[in-house]
């Protein structure tokens, strides 16, 4: 080291080059190496990275296309579980059953990935309670959907609820400070309005006969149930965006999360379905279309919790309208619901929407 700084302070006064000791050349020569090596790095690290890059684009659009399909089954599964019009089963013992699932499934999963360790010492309330607010968010608008129907048909609620596009969007910018560009608050408002399309749409059955026998059902809401929508709309948005910011927010592994939010979900939608007095037993009614409603959504809600831990809860807005339109082909194909060439404005709506929030 001393011979080089001796060398470098030769050439800088007397401006010739030092060549008796060779040290500036072999300084040189290593430099000129380690250029190489840096540009074959980079040379062969380009087409791996380019390859990680579109296996992740594969996986997350396969996860996306699952939970769009699975959300678009559901309604048309709950009308092949009625009998004669009525739901054989009890509602709230089937979110029981789906958050015991839930649970179970991350309890696997935490024993797959040798996370076990984090269940020997119990846990902190600080860690554990923010995980009992989604539970209890989630289980008050479960409540409320059903407290709403006295106050308005479901029409206008299907139509009214897409209402929480905007207040997720508006929670989600100020909750988690995430500015929205122009466009993108333009692709959500398409979003809000290719769901309200697609929730008129759908009030065209195509049959005259049946239109005739629901004569007396007339499309109503009254101010109590608005503000009750509005109530759900921003507890939905306040549930998504919450979650998210936990689940981001703590350095735990997801399945050890998702264990501390469905214990909370089971508790709860445990007490509220034990407490609710019914003249169904706890699994009366079931039957496949039951059980395959519980499957989905169990996997729904193991999927929706990957999205907002690694994406973002804008994402689970487009999973949610994509399946609008999934359920409408399947009610098409399986229940004989007769779509409209209006059917094409909410599709073509969610496309531009889609392109103009993630250009």
């Amino acid at each position: 080291m001393q011979e080089w700084l001796s060398c470098r302070a030769v050439h800088f006064t007397n401006g010739l080059f030092c060549t008796t000791t060779g040290i500036c050349e072999k300084i040189s020569v290593y430099s000129a190496s380690l250029r190489m090596i840096v540009i074959q790095n980079v040379g062969t690290s380009s087409p791996e990275r380019t390859r990680r890059q579109r296996v992740k684009r594969i996986q997350w659009s396969v996860l996306l296309g699952l939970m769009v399909l699975i959300y678009g089954s559901h309604a048309p599964l709950i009308t092949l579980t009625k009998i004669d019009g009525q739901v054989p089963f009890n509602p709230s013992s089937c979110v029981v059953m789906i958050e015991l699932a839930k649970l179970l499934i991350s309890l696997m999963t935490l024993f797959l990935t040798g996370g076990t360790s984090a269940l020997y010492a119990p846990p902190s309330l600080v860690l554990v309670a923010p995980y009992a607010v989604p539970a209890i968010l989630y289980a008050f608008n479960n409540n409320l959907v059903v407290l709403m129907q006295a106050y308005m048909d479901p029409s206008s609620y299907q139509v009214f609820s897409n209402l929480k596009i905007a207040s997720t969007a508006l929670l989600y910018s100020f909750c988690l400070g995430k500015r929205l560009r122009l466009a993108q608050c333009l692709a959500l408002g398409l979003l809000m309005g290719a769901g309200v399309c697609q929730s008129y749409s759908s009030l065209d059955l195509g049959d005259p006969e049946r239109a005739k026998l629901e004569e007396g059902l007339r499309l109503h809401i009254t101010a109590w149930g608005l503000f009750l929508v509005l109530v759900y709309c921003c507890v939905s948005g306040l549930a998504a965006v919450y979650t998210e910011r936990v689940l981001k927010g703590q350095k735990l592994p997801l399945s050890l999360q998702n264990l501390y939010l469905y214990v909370f979900g089971v508790a709860i939608n445990g007490l509220s379905s034990f407490s609710s007095l019914s003249e169904k037993s706890f699994l009366d009614g079931y039957s496949w279309a039951v059980w395959a409603i519980i499957a989905g959504q169990t996997a729904n809600g193991l999927l929706m919790s990957v999205v907002l831990k690694h994406g973002s809860g804008i994402t689970r807005l487009f999973v949610i309208s994509c399946s609008m339109l999934v359920n409408a082909v399947l009610s098409w194909a399986i229940l004989g619901l007769q779509l409209t060439p209006f059917f094409l404005v909410p599709v073509s709506m969610i496309g531009l929407a889609a392109y103009l929030y993630y250009r």
